[in-house]
This record gives C-alpha cells, sequence and structure tokens, in this order.
C-alpha cells in the first residue's frame, strides 16, 4: 500500500477517533455544574497526537474537520463560531510551540487549552456585545490549565505507545 494511501486512512481513522471522543463529551454530565462551558478537550488527544506524529498542516485538517461534523450531527452555527474562534488560536499557537521545540507535549497542550478559551470568550465579545464576558475567562485560565495537562499526558502516553509504521 502506498505511503500516501497509508497516510489518507490514518487520517481518516484520526478523525473519526475525535469525532467519537467529541460525542462522549457530550454524554458525560458537566463535572462542574457551577462553571458552565468547561469541558475536557478530548478530542485534542487526538490532535496532538497529529500534530506530533505527521504535523501542522494534518493536525490543523483533522481539528477543523471535527469541527465540521460534530456541528452537523450535534451542534449549531453559533457552536460552530465559539469552536472555531477557540480551534484557530489552540492549533496556531500549538503549532508555533511545537515549530520552536520549547515545550512538551504537555505544555502544548496547556497553552492550547487556554488559547482556545480565550478564543471562545473572545468570540463571546464580539457575538454578544459586551466585554463583561471576559469575567470568567480567569476560571478558563485555571479548567484549562488542568484539562491541558490531563488531554498532554493522555497524547503523550498514546504516542509512545502507537508505533510508528
Amino acid at each position: 500500500m502506498s505511503n500516501r494511501i497509508k497516510k489518507l486512512a490514518f487520517l481518516a481513522l484520526a478523525t473519526s477517533v475525535a469525532l467519537v471522543l467529541s460525542y462522549v463529551e457530550f454524554l458525560i454530565p458537566p463535572i462542574y455544574a457551577a462553571l458552565p462551558a468547561v469541558k475536557m478537550g478530548l478530542p485534542n488527544i487526538i490532535i496532538i497526537f497529529v500534530l506530533y506524529r505527521l504535523g501542522v498542516k494534518e493536525a490543523v485538517c483533522v481539528s477543523f474537520l471535527r469541527l465540521i461534523l460534530v456541528t452537523l450531527l450535534f451542534g449549531n452555527l453559533v457552536m460552530l463560531a465559539y469552536s472555531v474562534a477557540g480551534a484557530t488560536l489552540s492549533i496556531t499557537s500549538m503549532a508555533i510551540l511545537k515549530r520552536f521545540n520549547c515545550f512538551s507535549a504537555v505544555g502544548i497542550s496547556v497553552v492550547g487549552a487556554v488559547l482556545h478559551n480565550l478564543g471562545q470568550i473572545l468570540m463571546a465579545i464580539l457575538l454578544l456585545g459586551t466585554t463583561a464576558i471576559g469575567f470568567y475567562f480567569p476560571v478558563l485560565i485555571v479548567t484549562g490549565t488542568v484539562a491541558g495537562i490531563l488531554v498532554g499526558v493522555a497524547a503523550s502516553i498514546l504516542q509512545k505507545r502507537i508505533k510508528n509504521s
């Protein structure tokens, strides 16, 4: 089988697994009922894995294809706007940090998680027309850091366990 076909099959599988992890996240009841919009970011395990395994372009493709599929299956256009804003800041920051090799996968995951939250806050400010929502960002920094650590550790373990072929 050609390398191009293997790569395409790998990306399709990665997108599928990220989509399933998105669905699993929808099924998990809010851990922090008092903290709306707090999620683990389970699909980012796959995005970070692809970023390290194949590269930036492939991670961006998997990330945005997953967002489109999640929106079509479980969401709406407003959710897509928030997701795209967050994902754009997240994947851009993770790609830059990986390129300069200045952080581990865990550190990159934390920065990606926090900037994902920043992107969503900025989109909320834009859509709601008020900066008052910014008060919630410190909470999202803390929860994003915790989630980023857990996701980064999971992505690192996955990277070590799944061999290149």
